[in-house]
Parts: structure tokens; sequence; C-alpha cells
């Protein structure tokens, strides 16, 4: 008989001081927004900004994702739930928060940034994009702590039983997630973006990279309960993926068939 891996005994809660706890999906939130404001510091010399204005552009971000998550996740997964119990919106302690959603918060607020710069949004977005898998990564590993998101069944030999998941072995999708979305599109971005890039290259990459991983690993992530797959074929995560990397795809198209600064443009014949 296989013996699968057991899923640790992680506590949820750090510690507790009165009514107020603090949970380890909070804190790697925390993290990775501060290795991400790092990493924008180190990248701040390629930048006209200053330290305040880099303030500010972290700031509207970090602002995009909480409330442009929780608001994805409502549309996007509960929204029957908030038909029923609108101030379900708000009650973020119940958890829930989607990527989808925070990307299209985040998106907001670069262009609020930019308007207020007088900068160009894909400027500011390819800037943006290299740290937030940084993020994303520090997220997936906050599923795996609270065992939530966990993958189809399946027995390979690293499967996982999760408690609340039923007695059968899953996969740890919530790390495969990390790896990809956190660990290689990091790498990815952060090389392709080491060398200067036609402008809205760098987005477009990120929106290929992150739809593609995303998309793939919703082939070993169980789907939500109450949605399914479409079809009986395609899952929710997968629906909003495919969007991402299609307007990637034109965005790189547009960018490197742009003439780049210094080049004349071609001559219509």
């Amino acid at each position: 008989m296989t013996e699968y891996l057991q899923f640790p005994a992680i506590d949820p809660v750090i510690f507790s001081i009165g009514p107020v706890s603090v949970h380890w999906y909070g804190v790697m939130y925390l993290v990775g927004f501060v290795a991400a404001w790092w990493l924008a510091n180190r990248r701040l010399s390629h930048t006209s900004w200053s330290k305040e204005q880099l303030s500010d552009l972290m700031f509207l971000g970090f602002l995009g994702v909480i409330i442009g998550g929780r608001l994805g996740y409502v549309f996007f997964y509960q929204f029957e739930h908030f038909v029923e119990d609108p101030l379900y919106l708000f009650k973020i302690w119940t958890g829930g928060m989607s990527f989808h959603g925070g990307l299209l918060g985040v998106i907001v607020g670069l262009w609020w940034f930019a308007r207020k710069q007088g900068n160009r949004l894909l400027e500011v977005g390819d800037f943006i994009a290299p740290l937030v898998p940084v993020g994303l990564g520090a997220g997936r590993i906050g599923n795996f702590i609270n065992a939530e998101l966990w993958g189809r069944t399946t027995d390979v030999p690293w499967a996982v039983l999760f408690p609340g998941a039923g007695p059968l072995p899953r996969h740890p999708s919530q790390l495969y997630e990390f790896f990809l979305e956190g660990v290689v599109l990091f790498v990815l971005l952060w090389w392709f973006s080491a060398q200067r890039r036609p402008l809205g290259a760098v987005s477009g990459l990120f929106l290929i990279g992150y739809g593609s991983f995303r998309f793939i690993v919703e082939f070993y992530r169980e789907p939500d309960a109450h949605i399914g797959l479409y079809n009986g074929l395609m899952s929710q995560g997968q629906l909003l993926s495919l969007p991402m990397i299609l307007i990637g795809l034109v965005m790189m198209i547009m960018a490197y068939r742009k003439p780049q600064a210094g080049q004349p443009s071609k001559s219509k014949k």
C-alpha cells in the first residue's frame, strides 16, 4: 500500500493577543509586499522617480491587490453568495482573494499613478511586472499553510492528505503554483527585464507567463465546488486566464512591431 504524505499540523494562527490574531496567510502577504518593495528600490535607478514616488506607487499597488482581490473573489467566484448577502463583500476575515481581481485592481492603481506622474501606463507596468511573482509565490505558500485550494485526487508519490479534503490523497497544487507563478515567472521576468525591451514587452510577457502557468496548474487543482468545470473541461481559473494570454500575445507583437527609438519607421510603398 502506498504511503502518502500527511499534511503537517500547522496552526494557521501564529499567535493571538486578546481578540486579535496574527495569521500565517496575512504574514505571507506582508513578506511578499516587503520583498517586492526591496526589489523595487533596486530597480529605482532605472527610472526618473524619487523614493517618495515609489512609495506612492507601491501603496497604490498594494491597495489594488487588496480591494481588487476581494472584489474579484466575490464577483468571479461567490456572486450568488453576494446576491443573498451583500455584506459578504466586506467580510474579509472569512477569507477569499482572487488574483485576477487583484490584477485588475493593480492596473487601476498603476493607471492612476501614471496619470498623476505623467508617465505611460505600460511604462509603469513594465517596472512593476517583475516584482509581482514575489507576492504570488508568498501567497501560494500561505494557501498551503492554510491547507486550502488543494489539488485534485491523485496517486503520485508526492500526493498529500489534506485535512478537510476527504480521505483521498491530492496534488499539492499550491506548491506547483508557488514554483511556476512564483519562482519560474520571477526568474523569467527578472532576466528578460534586465536588458532594455520595447515598451509593453515586459508587461506582455508577464500576462503570457502567468496566464499559461495558471492554465496548466488548473488541470491539477480542485475546481470550486459551486462552479465546477464549464462543459466538463475548463475551470473558472482557466477561463479567466485565457484573456490574459491573448492580451499578452497582442502586447508582445505590438511592442516588437513598433519602430524602436533611433530607428526610422518603415515607409509605406
